[in-house]
């Protein structure tokens, strides 16, 4: 196995996953929505602690770090750093955590990479505005990233705007997973286009800053889930194309290209639920694009014709209503987590950034697999010898690296997630990291994973194990 020079070898985690609910003068969305129904949540179990980020930092550096990890993602939340919303000044306990985690990291030889959102939207801005369906909330957001640049990037050198902006709208706009839990087909889609608005908004600022010519750059984390159809057939080919469209061409199009995809704004149109914009806004998107994309991948998105056409309903748009999910007999599956295992989809992924994205700079930002009670592994030195992840991440390093020899500019793989941390409605029902984490005594021990990491990134992938078949 042959991978670049410099090739991150890392991990990814988020603020509101990791650090818990210490000394916040606000709430994000997870936080109000625990507080209110605490039920929703797998063992009634929330954010309030986390994995103890905030008080173990320093020791969970040096666990990540003796796993032999070069880079490790994070988030800041925008509910810890600033204070007043409205002027984005900031609340100097949450500067001087970030301070410290960021010297923390690179004291440990360890690469700082920062997102400045993942899903924990203020839920001050959702009740005062409407949150994402507000273009007042896109311009806060911009205060914030400014802020954030200012303050922090003499040390990041690597920002993201968005963690997965497409699970906003899903899951908070259409099947209510994450809050606000609203089902509204117009409304998802004007947050889609917000969403893409803020990000372009916040390159502005960056751009602005000149922070290029410090040696930083600016990208967005995209969920890419390739879509493949159920057969050869026209019907099953024009799933495929919408939920390409839908799924991953209209945040990559936007953020890449500086323009959304032409034949996802014609059905839109025709069904009447396109988004509300402007020229200045066009322009703000097209002249602000991205320098470096991340790439989470977990399973492959396998649809079908829809049962009944799309032109014959009458109930409230939903993007569903020109594809089917397909359950492909055989498939092999993640049974914990109910997701189908394809590695070779992140070789295609890569074939399609190379060939239709100008071959950008790219990474994987997350890939992982979630498995619960991994006690069941443990052995009898107390460590949980979690072979199938280390089957997992191999298998897909496999594929990575064939795209990589083919010349895809991809530098990095990033697991989800360095410790095993506490992931929203699911709390910590499936366990994903290198890392095991016990939530009672927050003990945190290393996974065979992890030391098996430690490994490949001492060889550059060199010492990978084929488990090719």
């Amino acid at each position: 196995m042959t991978f670049p020079t410099n090739f991150w070898w890392g991990a990814a985690t988020s603020g509101p996953q990791s650090e818990g609910r210490f000394k916040k003068k606000h709430r994000n969305i997870f936080d109000y929505w625990y507080d209110q129904s605490p039920q929703d949540f797998h063992a009634q179990v929330g954010p309030d602690v986390a994995s103890n980020f905030y008080n173990s930092y320093e020791e969970d550096i040096l666990l990540m770090k003796e796993i032999g990890l070069n880079s490790v993602r994070t988030s800041i939340q925008w509910s810890r750093l600033i204070d007043d919303f409205e002027t984005a000044s900031v609340n100097q306990e949450g500067v001087d955590f970030y301070n410290r985690v960021i010297d923390c990291f690179i004291e440990n030889g360890i690469r700082p990479v920062i997102n400045l959102c993942h899903f924990d939207l203020p839920v001050e801005l959702l009740e005062k505005y409407g949150g994402w369906e507000s273009k007042y909330v896109i311009d806060l957001y911009a205060k914030y990233a400014e802020k954030c640049f200012e303050l922090f990037s003499d040390r990041v050198k690597d920002w993201f705007t968005f963690n997965e902006p497409m699970v906003i709208v899903d899951g908070g706009y259409l099947y209510k997973f994450h809050y606000p839990k609203i089902v509204d087909g117009k409304k998802a889609i004007q947050v889609a286009y917000n969403l893409a608005l803020a990000s372009a908004k916040a390159i502005q600022k960056f751009n602005r800053m000149k922070l290029s010519e410090k040696g930083c750059r600016i990208g967005q984390i995209l969920n890419l889930t390739p879509s493949y159809g159920a057969s050869s057939s026209k019907e099953d080919q024009s799933a495929v194309e919408f939920s390409e469209l839908w799924c991953n061409r209209l945040f990559l199009d936007s953020a890449i290209k500086g323009e959304f995809p032409e034949k996802l704004i014609s059905v839109l149109r025709k069904d009447e639920v396109l988004w509300e914009s402007t020229e200045e806004e066009a322009a703000i998107i097209k002249e602000n694009t991205i320098q470096v994309l991340g790439v989470n991948f977990y399973h492959p998105h396998r649809v079908k014709q829809p049962e009944i056409s799309p032109d014959s309903l009458t109930v409230d748009w939903m993007p569903n209503r020109y594809f089917d999910e397909y359950d492909m007999p055989g498939r092999r599956m993640n049974v914990d987590k109910g997701w189908e295992i394809y590695p070779k989809a992140i070789y295609d992924i890569a074939k399609v950034i190379k060939e239709e994205y100008g071959n950008i700079d790219w990474f994987v930002s997350e890939s992982g697999m979630g498995v619960s009670r991994e006690d069941r592994y443990l052995n009898a030195d107390g460590m949980i010898e979690d072979n199938y992840r280390i089957q997992f991440i191999t298998e897909h390093l496999q594929w990575l690296e064939k795209a990589i020899a083919e010349g895809a500019n991809c530098f990095g793989y990033h697991l989800w997630t360095p410790i095993d941390c506490w992931s929203w409605m699911n709390a910590y029902r499936n366990r994903y990291g290198f890392i095991s984490n016990d939530i009672h005594t927050q003990t945190k021990t290393i996974k065979k994973s992890g030391y098996w990491f430690k490994e490949v990134a001492a060889t550059n992938g060199k010492s990978l194990t084929d488990y090719q078949k």
